[in-house]
């Protein structure tokens, strides 16, 4: 089984079998001394560190999309998202945005500390008026801000 690591995982000590894999910019996210430490450990142990697919992104960015988190996901889960559809592989993660955004793509994910996150819909409403939008933005009849909202 192929297995792609978030951040997160890099945290806590726990072995994982299978084929582990995680992408360039979760080694850049790690700055703190222990998950260098873990880090070098699973590379010792067959870590493999690779980028996704420009397809794999296109995807990625198109399921955000369609779940209404890609105002959320940063470049670096994206990426390991997208990793995680190129391989088609299980998604250690706790973030939910990430688990939301996975299940629009039919990435299979695995919480490494946290409860598995339910899939979420987004709406858009405006701060000050109350009507409701499809983007976030700046509302065209009053002015205030449009956030986001759980369905």
């Amino acid at each position: 089984m192929k297995i792609v690591l978030d951040a997160t995982a890099f945290f806590v000590d726990r072995a994982y079998e299978g084929e582990v894999y995680t992408s360039p910019r979760v080694v850049a996210e790690l700055v703190d001394l222990r998950a260098k430490c873990r880090y070098e450990a699973l590379l010792a142990a067959g870590l493999t560190v690779t980028e996704p697919s420009p397809e794999a992104r296109q995807a990625t960015a198109a399921a955000a999309e369609v779940s209404r988190d890609i105002g959320v996901l940063s470049p670096t889960d994206l990426e390991v998202l997208a990793l995680a559809h190129d391989l088609s592989g299980v998604l250690y993660t706790d973030d939910f945005a990430v688990q939301n955004a996975a299940i629009s793509l039919g990435v299979r994910t695995h919480p490494i500390q946290q409860r598995r996150a339910k899939k979420v819909k987004w709406k858009y409403r405006c701060a000050g008026c109350g009507r409701y939008y499809h983007e976030p933005g700046e509302c065209p009849v009053c002015g205030s801000e449009i956030r986001r909202k759980r369905r």
